[in-house]
């Protein structure tokens, strides 16, 4: 019988042979015929880069190859993807035991049909040889199974064939390499040579006649349309066959083309895919569009269609619908469409299932207090929660002050989304190793039966919460495992973002846009600091979280325990030092000072700016006297005879040394452990990290260089020490975080902390006075992805000019092979396949316009290419280059600037003559130094330059700035006390009212002022003390006192709206209130708000619930948010504890 690939005979013996044994097995044994089709490509992409002198890629395995971008320009875009589908097959075949069906194999064999004459068609050099563009494949020439001559084979003999084939393979290679070596060793003899300079001759001549026959035959196909019709639609229905293949839906579980009937127009239907239950109930329909359509154009037929199966089956399955490029989940139940980067597993979705059933309201979930049972945690909870189930919103952000508990608030909201069936999995992102290793403790503390993961080091482990780092989630994402990823885009429930700031965000949001889960941020970033894009993501409108609960709400609440600002100013930090305002002596020892080699002895620096100081330049007297301050004044434990723990805050590795150094040399006894410099450049360095946590073991005193600036958690510290300046606000309030942390007897038995110090020394508390509104600055795009966008620039100012076609069509070239290089597997690119098959083609590139442009560089200047470029050097020189063209082409007169650069870059390879490489270039680079290689210059001539230069650049020796120690005497100016800033505290109205409470705080012994203040009910007594503490007061007369009684109703009420009331007792009071019930986030919020008056008051007119700010929250008043008897009762607690200042009648 005449098979489908003899065309190839004459030509091509080998890939005929292979492509046979693919089409013989297919009707009996399908698996036999994806590893033998698998195998053809492979030997066909060899040969192409035989032929086409193709560098083989640092992997040379078949998927490496396929992803070149040189060979993506040899093979157009509608084979390359035939030839990856193929290998995706091949490789299921091998690996994976589940059955292959005929359809598949008949499938694999039209595709390599379409893929082996588009190979003969291009590369025949006879005639005969080329199938005519019409030919198709043809299933009836598939030998029909019988006779028993060749039996099927079994997954573990495909692998045996697989490797015995591979090996084979390498055989030949390794005889061939052989070969060469013989004969390279055979040179030195004569007779030898000449024997092989006529061989080699032969085999030359030979080689290029079939080259020229080769590139012949290639002219006459180019030169000709080609109009085979590649079945791009069914290519298209592959892609969403292996996306399903990748969430382990094999043929027995996916229907396809599953009738329906009762159709609104009254005709019947068919569903393109319906994904079965293992008890044969739809789970979902999938509606697959044409991709020149957009995928939403399948919305409403596919909702349709779900509607004929829930009325068929009794259960409504989810929705998909996509185009191959893009696809959208719609759960109509929940939530509206949103996309979804491939489809769910069979066991996620019938999990969905069951928790359509099964699903507790949150509201009826109790908070877990001895997680999370803090007022304000309770009160974020209620707010997530809500979030998530009233307004059916899948992002939430909290934003709560470090210290504060966000961890535990986590942990506590995934207990409740457990209990309440409405999350299994948990993936919990940081940005330190150091923090997922404090997280994954948190949850096995707190929440053991979650059986926590951690990803950076148990990568196989199963468990319900996994904990990564970013950056090691992105790489996990790619993994496959038996040719289904292991972290699918359902894999999760809820995702959870440490941390959650613009940076994390512009580096990782790919991982967040991934998994389709619940996603709740984390940030400790005051609320108003917090970037705009942060919110963007979370769905929220700018500034406004979904709750918040800041630094001075924690403090003011007592949760956490207050900084106090200490001025440190020292003149070189602040000022820099000049020379003429130093001693005669210092002056001397300025000009003996090593400034470095560039130096001139003559021209010595008369100043050192303040920039410098700590950085490159750094003084022994201000690093003393820094010191000196904070040993003298720093808050002391051990009853004061050791400085209590301390963060100092240092500009860089060598300023944290010569802190270090200069403590020892000022503090020898403490035998130089007492300070210790903890930065990712030291060795073992989270064991340091471990014993100062460790409140008696030392160091006492951590140098860090932003090692410690976030994520470390020790209650014992009590001095930071700000020896660097910090314009991020952000920042700032992160490392005053380090020392928020409450603790209970640290001075001592009943000494709690109740604050701690910061020691400024650059000027920061002033700089956020001056700057409140300081910019974070923007984020710097990857050099790789600026380059992109200064190309495309380039790109189309040259299609305004016909001046330089050459160096348009060179840079057309070097994008699209960039594009090419952009694996479209890759979880970063794929939601971009669009866009990336569609640069893919050369012609795309053709007049390109300013918004193409736009559309190009906001979808492709971020993706990751193969295009191989990692000297970093090189490509900012290119970059400089680019610019300088663009500004050429503008005529913008920003060209100066970028020829200095280059002039230098010049000038400095100049010196390097000695290197040969360099030296070569020798003439090029006086030219590019000289003035007049610069006069009418024009973009090719950069090019030619860039070309040329672009290896060098990384030849030049980096000028080392020459590290200056000095010891002149700095000056320090008055060390005090001050507001923070943003952190100021009010104003009293009442001067009197100022003079009694000042006089009360001294009097903490005072028994009745004590049960004043806790709630307790007063005697006759405790008012006669009452009134002895005021008389002695000396704040006023005798009438000014009576008159603030009569004013306050009572002398009780008088000094309790002076002292106000114990917190714990106003919350004990109305946590009675709220006892056995389950309160919302409403009430807890306005129970809080009263909470917080009574305790600021002391006392409270219950007619202010009806006035902001509670109205704020319930405009109705109390009735809003309370039952009508919870609300009576609520005014009842409140006259209760108004009326506890009162002396109780018998």
């Amino acid at each position: 019988m005449v098979g489908n690939f003899d065309f190839l005979q004459a030509e091509w013996p080998q890939l005929h042979a292979e492509a046979k044994k693919a089409e013989r097995d297919a009707l009996f044994d399908p698996r036999t015929t994806c590893f033998y089709a698998r195998r053809t490509v492979e030997l066909v992409v060899k040969w192409l880069y035989r032929v086409e002198e193709i560098q083989v890629p640092y992997k040379s395995d078949l998927a490496a190859r396929l992803h070149d971008p040189v060979f993506k320009t040899v093979v157009p875009p509608q084979v390359l993807p035939k030839m990856n589908l193929i290998r995706e097959y091949g490789n299921k075949a091998v690996h994976e035991a589940k059955p292959v069906s005929q359809d598949v194999g008949r499938r694999v064999l039209a595709e390599l049909f379409h893929i082996l004459s588009w190979l003969a068609r291009t590369y025949a050099t006879q005639p005969s040889s080329k199938p005519s563009p019409t030919a198709q494949f043809d299933p009836a020439r598939l030998p029909k199974p019988g006779g028993g001559a060749v039996v099927a084979k079994s997954l573990a003999q495909l692998k045996k064939l697989e490797d015995q084939l591979a090996e084979k393979d390498q055989q030949l290679e390794d005889a061939e390499e052989q070969r060469r070596l013989l004969i390279e060793q055979l040179e030195g003899r004569n007779a030898e040579i000449e024997a092989k300079e006529l061989v080699t001759k032969n085999l030359e001549e030979l080689v290029a006649q079939l080259q020229q026959q080769v590139a012949a035959a290639q002219a006459a196909a180019r030169a000709v349309p080609d109009t085979h019709d590649y079945d791009e639609a069914q290519t298209r229905r592959d892609i969403i066959d292996l996306l399903l293949a990748e969430a382990g839906w094999s043929d027995d579980r996916v229907g396809k083309e599953v009738p329906v009937t009762g159709m609104p127009d009254g005709k019947n239907g068919f569903v393109d895919y319906v994904l079965w239950s293992a008890d044969g109930l739809p789970l979902a329909v999938v509606e697959a569009k044409r991709t020149s359509k957009d995928a939403v154009v399948g919305q409403q037929q596919a909702k349709l269609y779900a509607d004929r199966l829930e009325a068929q089956y009794g259960q409504r399955p989810i929705i998909y619908y996509t185009n191959g490029f893009e696809t959208y989940i719609w759960d109509d139940l929940h939530y509206a469409p949103r996309p979804i980067e491939g489809f769910h597993t069979r066991d996620e979705l019938t999990l969905e299932m069951q928790r359509r059933r099964t699903r507790k309201p949150l509201a009826s979930i109790e908070i877990p207090k001895h997680i999370a049972g803090r007022p304000y945690q309770e009160a974020a909870l209620r707010q997530v929660t809500e979030h998530f189930e009233n307004d059916r919103e899948r992002a939430a952000l909290l934003v709560m002050a470090t210290g504060s508990g966000k961890t535990r608030t986590v942990i506590a909201l995934t207990d409740m989304l457990m209990r309440a069936n409405w999350v299994k999995r948990v993936l919990f992102l940081a940005d330190r190793v150091a923090l997922v290793k404090q997280a994954v403790n948190a949850f096995k503390t707190h929440l053991p039966d979650s059986a926590p993961v951690n990803l950076l080091t148990d990568k196989s482990t199963e468990g319900r919460v996994y904990v990564a780092t970013y950056p090691t989630m992105m790489g996990l994402i790619n993994e496959m495992e038996d040719g289904r990823r292991r972290f699918g885009p359902g894999h999760f429930d809820l995702v959870v973002i440490d941390e959650a700031h613009r940076s994390v965000y512009q580096k990782y949001r790919r991982i967040f846009e991934y998994f389709d889960s619940l996603l709740l941020g984390l940030t400790a970033t005051p609320k108003d600091e917090v970037d705009y894009n942060t919110y963007k993501l979370f769905n929220l409108e700018t500034g406004v979280p979904t709750g918040n609960y800041e630094l001075d709400d924690a403090i003011a609440d007592g949760y956490l325990v207050p900084p106090r600002a200490v001025t440190v100013p020292l003149a070189f930090p602040l000022k820099g030092i000049k020379r003429s305002e130093l001693s005669e002596e210092e002056r001397q020892r300025w000009e003996s000072t090593d400034w470095g080699d560039d130096a001139d002895e003559d021209e010595l620096p008369d100043a050192v700016a303040a920039e410098a100081v700590n950085k490159w330049l750094f003084n022994t007297d201000t690093v003393d006297k820094a010191l000196e301050v904070l040993m003298t004044r720093g808050h002391k434990v051990a009853g004061g005879d050791r400085l209590g723990k301390t963060i100092i805050f240092a500009k860089n590795q060598k300023h944290a040394q010569f802190i270090a150094d200069r403590f020892d040399h000022n503090y020898p006894q403490y035998k130089g452990s007492f300070a210790r410099v903890i930065t990712h450049a030291v060795s073992h360095g989270q064991d340091l990290i471990d014993k100062f946590s460790q409140p008696d073991q030392e160091p006492h005193i951590a140098i860090s260089v932003d090692m410690l600036d976030t994520g470390i958690d020790v209650p014992e510290v009590v001095n930071l020490v700000f020896f660097k300046p910090v314009r991020s606000k952000s920042k700032f309030w992160q490392m005053v975080g380090r020392g928020t942390r409450l603790c209970p007897d640290l001075y001592g038995p009943g000494q709690d902390k109740e604050d701690f110090f910061i020691f400024d020394l650059c000027g920061n508390f002033e700089f956020f006075d001056q700057y409140p509104d300081a910019s974070e600055g923007a984020l710097a795009r990857p050099l790789s992805a600026r380059l992109f966008e200064a190309r495309t620039e380039m790109l189309v100012a040259l299609e305004k000019t016909a001046d330089y076609p050459a160096l348009r069509t060179e840079t057309a070239d070097r994008l699209h092979r960039t594009v090419l290089g952009m694996n479209t597997e890759n979880f970063l690119v794929r939601p971009r396949r669009r866009e990336v098959e569609k640069y893919s083609d050369r012609s795309a590139w053709d007049s390109l316009n300013e918004q193409k442009a736009a559309e190009i560089v906001e979808s492709l200047a971020d993706l990751p290419t193969a295009v191989p470029d990692s000297d970093e050097m090189a490509k900012r020189f290119d970059l400089v280059i680019l610019r300088g063209q663009l500004s050429v082409l503008y005529g913008d007169g920003a060209l100066p600037k970028y020829e200095t650069s280059i002039r230098e870059i010049a000038d400095g390879l100049l010196e390097q003559l000695s290197i040969p490489k360099v030296a070569a270039k020798e003439p090029l680079l006086r030219e590019v130094a000289s003035d007049e290689w610069w006069r009418d210059i024009t973009p090719p001539m950069l090019e030619h330059a860039r070309k040329e230069m672009r290896s060098l650049v990384g030849l030049l020796e980096k000028k080392k700035r020459t590290i200056v120690y000095t010891d002149f005497q700095d000056t320090l100016g008055e060390v005090v006390e001050r507001d923070m800033p943003e952190l100021r505290s009010g104003t009293d109205t009442d001067r009197f009212n100022a003079k009694v409470r000042d006089y009360l705080r001294y009097q903490p012994d005072n028994l009745a002022l004590q049960k004043l203040r806790s709630g307790k009910p007063l005697t006759e007594a405790d008012l006669a003390s009452l009134e002895e503490l005021l008389v002695r007061s000396g704040a006023g007369e005798k009438e000014d006192l009576e008159r603030a009684v009569e004013n306050a109703k009572g002398l009780g009420r008088f000094v309790r709206s002076l002292v106000g009331l114990d917190k714990q007792a106003v919350q004990q009071a109305f946590a009675d209130f709220l006892e056995g019930r389950t309160a919302s986030a409403s009430q807890i919020d306005f129970v809080n708000l009263i909470v917080a008056h009574l305790t600021k008051h002391g006392a409270m007119d219950p007619g202010l619930l009806y006035e902001p700010p509670f109205t704020d929250y319930a405009p109705q008043g109390p009735d809003q948010v309370f039952e009508p008897e919870q609300a009576l009762r609520l005014v009842q607690t409140i006259r209760a504890v108004n009326d506890s200042a009162d002396v109780q009648s018998a």
